[in-house]
């Protein structure tokens, strides 16, 4: 195996507990997997070469009267591995009392516990070392027009956004906020469906420079979007905090696959913008693989799946760096025009009235073939190893 496909900590990889942990529940079926234990999780995950784990408040402590005893064997565990925890969250969606929404809930005091169970898992995430915060809606959303007054709905989210950032510049903690956009499922329609809607939201809060995005392959692709396009946006605007890797064949219910598996040309591009390998402008932040291993899987399932993930993303950015160094792939960018957005259409010394005065052959800019086909070629022949 090539050096460069071993996954390492340098690597940045991190997985939730609630991913290899998933024992394959799901609306037709019951557990196939036993639960496992995060130290043996978190173990068996820095064998495998990752870097960090994370954890929703209910993975890591299911059971209160042990809270004390989990946190402790937990942190043993991570400081025996060299692990570390770069992202928490809150489990907001899988108990009874959340069934209508949390933050947003038409209910008073259930978004008043929401908040309160937030917090309490925020100052959890702060002591143990995460930098990010996810904050995934899952059923902050609608099944029928009436029952939800959405523009309600988004001062509430909007309050109990601003709440938790104020709670964390009081409290001093070097913690970021990351929302995470789903279009539906578990809820009909959930608030915040897509990057751009939660984009648009920031800019509403009191504090939008604490708060970014945690986009997900799957959520995106399961409205027929773009990912690739969406995390670079999201990278344009400063507001990629964290990113959820994993696969999905197209806009069906959310598959949770293992990175590179469904899209895999999507999972090629994806690559592509995080490492930065066509604008040099790389994303800085952990690789987190939120999948499910499927039913079919033992737990050496599990972990072949876990190790396929990294070692599919270690694939893909081995192509993607011999497609972007290829000579043939440079000579093809520059005949498709792509270096030409990089020059602003007015230059500095222009005004809009030169602009207007410059005589265009129409008819001859038409004519021009824009030699597409010939770049996504070597891409495809890149991607297929055939080059």
């Amino acid at each position: 195996m090539s050096s460069d496909l071993t996954p390492t900590p340098k690597d940045r990889f991190s997985f939730g507990l609630w991913t290899v942990g998933w024992q394959g529940v799901d609306v037709f079926g019951g557990a196939v997997r036993p639960a496992l234990d995060p130290v043996d999780v978190v173990h068996r995950l820095a064998e495998l070469g990752a870097a960090a784990v994370t954890f929703h408040d209910d993975d890591l402590v299911p059971d209160e009267a042990r809270r004390e005893e989990t946190l402790e064997r937990f942190s043993k565990a991570l400081s025996e591995t060299s692990m570390g925890v770069e992202m928490a969250t809150t489990n907001l969606f899988g108990h009874p009392v959340f069934k209508e929404g949390a933050l947003t809930a038409n209910d008073r005091d259930v978004r008043r516990y929401a908040v309160k169970k937030l917090l309490r898992n925020l100052d959890l995430a702060a002591e143990l070392g995460a930098d990010t915060y996810v904050l995934w809606g899952g059923r902050e959303g609608a099944e029928t027009g009436a029952a939800k007054d959405v523009s309600a709905a988004l001062d509430r989210y909007r309050e109990a956004m601003n709440l938790v950032c104020s709670y964390v510049r009081e409290q001093g903690y070097d913690i970021r906020l990351a929302i995470e956009p789903k279009p539906n499922e578990p809820r009909g329609d959930i608030l915040l469906p897509t990057i751009g809607h939660a984009l648009a939201f920031i800019s509403e809060l009191d504090h939008p420079e604490l708060v970014g995005l945690n986009p997900e392959v799957g959520h995106e692709e399961m409205a027929g979007l773009n990912f690739a396009h969406g995390i670079a946006q999201a990278l344009w605007h400063g507001k990629l905090f964290h990113v959820d890797l994993n696969g999905q064949h197209g806009p069906r219910f959310d598959q949770d696959l293992r990175f590179g598996a469904g899209n895999l040309r999507g999972a090629f591009w994806t690559v592509d913008v995080l490492e930065g390998a066509g604008t040099g402008r790389p994303y800085d932040g952990y690789l987190h693989f939120d999948y499910k291993p499927p039913r079919t899987e033992d737990i050496e399932g599990v972990w072949e799946s876990a190790g396929a993930c990294m070692r599919n993303y270690l694939l893909l950015r081995q192509r993607v760096r011999a497609f972007r160094a290829d000579p043939e792939v440079s000579e093809a960018v520059s005949a498709a025009r792509v270096d030409q957005l990089a020059v602003p259409t007015l230059a500095p010394d222009e005004s809009l009235a030169d602009l207007r005065a410059e005589p265009h052959d129409v008819d001859t800019m038409a004519a021009r073939g824009m030699a597409f086909e010939r770049l996504d070629q070597l891409a495809m022949e890149h991607l297929l190893g055939a080059r």
